[in-house]
């Protein structure tokens, strides 16, 4: 196999290779060894970054280079780097500087703890420290930190875990990475039928019964509620607005409080009698309205399938 060539020694050649996109993020993932990086590393895959545990800091610019190519759908990439790529630490300094001349856009995230917090953990676990070699566990926290002392001064993000939860460590990557309150919480609305069984992943479920079936319509019974007609239809109804007007606000209310409880994630389920008419309807309003403020919101339709055109 080819080894890779040192980022010190990329020359003019390097021109050749595709320019990093507009878009792409390198995420760099480190501190010290029981301060957290393996929960910020599944935090930070729940928000959409591609993330890469224990990376050799070399294998980086190849990595973007392949990343950035042409047809690439990743544009977030997260490395957790730390001292586990012993040797390999070293070349972090010439990589980043690398990163800078091609244009790539990075963040580091450090993650710290106090020795005495780092050591009950280890205990805790009954594990080594990767730098300890057979000598007491302080020596190996004390060793990291003093090798990890200039990355963390070069950090955009520093984070202090010795008094947070895993939950209060997730809230306080979310504030960092993308900010704080409801547009922190991605929403999935789906509509069903409930004569097909009721769902069993949805954090609210809403009935559509109530409202008149444009299947008894003629001319609307073949089609579904993402077309024009059927969705004019269902949305003039009588109690359509004001329902979405409440039910609007109670999910917003919702959302704010899940963004302050680590809760990042809402489904939200819409059931008419066969999911083809009001429920599909009603789902792509709650949308818009989600939509408008600034909520990120995707929508599916579990019985459509089942449509005869």
């Amino acid at each position: 196999m080819t080894e890779h060539n040192d980022p010190t020694t990329y020359s003019a050649e390097s021109d050749t290779r595709p320019a990093p996109a507009d878009d792409f993020e390198v995420l760099l993932v480190t501190g010290m060894s029981g301060a957290g990086r393996s929960h910020a590393a599944n935090s930070v895959e729940d928000m959409g970054w591609y993330v890469v545990d224990n990376l050799p800091p070399k294998l980086l610019v190849p990595l973007v280079d392949m990343m950035t190519s042409s047809g690439s759908k990743v544009h977030k990439l997260a490395a957790v780097i730390d001292v586990r790529s012993r040797s390999y630490f070293d070349d972090l300094a010439a990589v980043l500087s690398h990163l800078d001349d091609l244009g790539v856009k990075y963040r580091i995230l450090f993650l710290d703890a106090d020795d005495e917090v780092l050591i009950k953990r280890y205990e805790s676990v009954r594990r080594p420290h990767p730098l300890q070699h057979g000598r007491r566990l302080i020596d190996g926290i004390h060793e990291e930190r003093e090798l990890l002392a200039h990355l963390k001064e070069r950090a955009d993000v520093v984070i202090d875990t010795s008094n947070l939860s895993i939950h209060q460590l997730s809230t306080k990557l979310y504030d960092a990475l993308l900010g704080t309150g409801p547009t922190t919480v991605s929403v999935h609305i789906f509509s069903f039928g409930f004569k097909y069984g009721l769902p069993l992943d949805a954090d609210f479920v809403a009935d559509m019964r109530f409202l008149p079936n444009p299947f008894w319509v003629p001319g609307l019974r073949e089609l579904t509620g993402l077309n024009k007609a059927v969705s004019d239809y269902v949305l003039t109804s009588a109690g359509a607005k004001e329902f979405l007007e409440s039910y609007t606000q109670a999910i917003l209310t919702a959302i704010r409080g899940y963004s302050r409880e680590d809760k990042h994630f809402v489904t939200i389920a819409m059931g008419c009698t066969g999911g083809q008419h009001r429920s599909v309807a009603m789902s792509e309003a709650l949308a818009k309205r989600l939509r408008e403020h600034g909520l990120s919101v995707t929508v599916s339709a579990r019985e459509l399938h089942r449509h005869r055109v």
